[in-house]
């Protein structure tokens, strides 16, 4: 039996080089959970693990076990700790090395990951592609047939921007350019289903985008040039579950520093 999205715990294979290890921790920022990917080429003896998920010592052994501890090298697309909370236990359990941009990140090398690298592993050729915009840090990871895109694109639903520092102009240049490397890649997300294509996605996050500014435009002609982050939620969001509209008001708040910007 073909294994579907989600399979909590169970190693399902989606391309010929990636496979996908569902973490259980299901929430509305997280989806059904964060997908980690288990990476090799098909007769490689090592694997790359990219995600290692989050604090969870299931999910850091389900890892452990499907690898056989055999990793040559754990990527992270981002800081958020459901993508990060696993790395120590999986450190410990298999002795990996971990890369990142963020030093904060990095275990066993000093060497940050950087935009355009080539790294070669698992038998496979990985790009490094920076895809700022859900954070600062954000990277997705081009191979020969899919991009791994962490939370830039999702499988389902869209992402939030990270008011700290996801900026929408950012965003939608690194929306631009997974469109560019990514027509006829499959998409493997951190959250949601995988897609046999990952530009027809990346083409609807943009239309999406530009139509949320356009009813943020909408709203601050309503509620004044001025209006807060949170205002504008209530007036754009009003049919959307109020649970997530501290999430919004990230999104809206990184939406009005655009506009505003462009002033």
């Amino acid at each position: 039996m073909t294994l579907t999205h989600p399979a909590y715990g169970q190693l399902r294979q989606v391309t010929p080089t990636a496979a996908v290890l569902l973490a259980d921790n299901p929430g509305q920022m997280t989806l059904d959970g964060t997908n980690t990917w288990i990476l090799r080429a098909p007769d490689a003896s090592e694997y790359v693990v990219v995600d290692p998920g989050p604090k969870d010592k299931t999910h850091s052994e389900a890892i452990a076990r499907v690898t056989d501890g055999m990793i040559a090298l754990t990527l992270i697309t981002h800081r958020h700790h459901d993508h990060t909370g696993g790395i120590d236990r999986l450190v410990k359990l298999t002795g990996t090395q971990v890369r990142a941009t963020d030093r904060e990140f990095l275990r066993g090398t000093d060497a940050l990951l950087a935009d355009g690298e080539l790294i070669e592993a698992a038998g496979l050729r990985i790009r490094v592609l920076a895809t700022p915009g859900h954070t600062g840090d954000s990277v997705s990871f081009v191979l020969d047939d899919a991009v791994l895109t962490g939370d830039t694109i999702l499988g389902s639903g869209t992402t939030v921007l990270d008011s700290s520092d996801g900026a929408l102009a950012d965003y939608l240049a690194s929306l631009d350019r997974l469109v560019e490397v990514g027509a006829g890649k499959a998409l493997l997300p951190a959250h949601g289903p995988d897609h046999p294509d990952l530009e027809p996605v990346a083409r609807y996050y943009i239309e999406h985008r530009r139509e949320r500014l356009d009813q943020v435009r909408a709203a601050l002609r309503d509620l004044g040039p001025n209006a807060g982050a949170m205002a504008v939620v209530r007036k754009v969001y009003a049919d959307v579950d109020k649970r997530l509209w501290p999430a919004a008001r990230s999104s809206v708040q990184a939406q009005l520093e655009y506009l505003r910007a462009a002033l």
